[in-house]
């Protein structure tokens, strides 16, 4: 039987593995941390772990963070993600490359 803190592991493990220019979606990370259904989770992760790359992580229509999307907005820029009005419409790779 799995924990929270064998969720939290596992999510913050892959969220680590992400590259710059790599966008994904919150239920992406929960799926391949092996928890599909914890795409909630995985912002109650974001939030409360410091070093985590959190901009690479967005909803699954591309919207960014609320109350952060300028920041998030910039920190994509900065990695080639093309972002227009608080969402990702192509980044270099991830749930966004080659739409």
């Amino acid at each position: 039987m799995s924990t929270d803190r064998d969720l939290d592991a596992r999510i913050i493990e892959v969220i680590r593995l992400l590259q710059p220019g790599e966008v994904v979606s919150y239920g992406d990370i929960a799926s391949d941390a092996g928890f599909p259904k914890a795409a909630r989770h995985v912002g109650k992760v974001l939030a409360g772990t410091p070093g985590l790359s959190w901009w690479r992580v967005v909803t699954s229509h591309g919207r960014l963070v609320p109350g952060s999307e300028l920041e998030q907005a910039r920190l994509l820029r900065s990695e080639g993600v093309i972002v227009e009005e608080g969402r990702v419409l192509l980044s270099p790779s991830g749930r966004f490359a080659g739409r």
